[in-house]
């Protein structure tokens, strides 16, 4: 083989993972992947796919080595396979972003609502939290919360927000997070919040980053 050829094949495994990533059903699986294990039919649902191709969207994953498999019996549960596919992923968002004025655009459709105030930060929200100065939200669904949640957080669904909005403390401030930027449950109940006259915001990060910023994580229910 020529020196031409090797770097060919070596771009080739390289191309390998740029390609199982060339896929906005594969992306949103690593996203749904990051908030915590998944099984086949818990994904075709969240993606409103069916099993079948929710699988086959699996398998080009496995193959680039982004996901890993645990068996449990007939199940299978799928999780990311390292937070290095995290990182690549958050990379891939802030490039895009960075280089096409088209995902603005799109961002501000898919949220539908004004992003304000000024999201806060995690050193601020660890600093405040620590002092019993918030009340932290985690309106992403019950399983990821369980999976994974920070410390303190009292888990209220999106869909439950409503209903329990009365019973949160009216002199603390509320900071809320979701899936992080990308997310649009965060967004949106900050800003039905705030047309109830509570002061809230949401957290700039998502929960993976606050992980692997060294932060720590509480997991299973209330």
């Amino acid at each position: 083989m020529s020196d031409h050829a090797a770097k060919v094949a070596l771009n080739q495994q390289f191309a390998r993972v740029g390609k199982a990533l060339a896929s906005p059903r594969r992306l949103e699986i690593l996203d749904l992947l990051a908030q915590g294990p998944r099984s086949v039919e818990a994904l075709a649902t969240e993606t409103e796919m069916s099993i079948a191709l929710t699988s086959s969207h699996l398998q080009v994953l496995r193959s680039a080595g982004l996901v890993a498999v645990r068996r449990d019996g007939p199940s299978r549960h799928y999780r990311l396979a390292g937070d290095d596919v995290y990182a690549a992923l958050a990379a891939l968002r802030a490039l895009a972003r960075g280089r096409l004025v088209e995902v603005d655009r799109a961002l501000a459709a898919y949220r539908r609502v004004a992003d304000a105030p000024e999201p806060m930060t995690r050193e601020e929200l660890w600093t405040r939290a620590r002092s019993g100065a918030l009340v932290i939200l985690d309106l992403r669904p019950r399983v990821e919360y369980e999976a994974g949640h920070i410390p303190g957080a009292v888990s209220v669904p999106l869909d439950e927000l409503a209903a329990r909005a009365g019973s949160l403390s009216p002199g603390r401030e509320i900071v809320a997070y979701c899936r992080g930027p990308y997310c649009v449950l965060a967004p949106q109940g900050v800003e039905f919040l705030r047309s109830r006259g509570l002061p809230a915001r949401r957290l700039e990060e998502r929960l993976p980053e606050w992980r692997m910023a060294g932060y720590p994580i509480e997991v299973g229910p209330a």
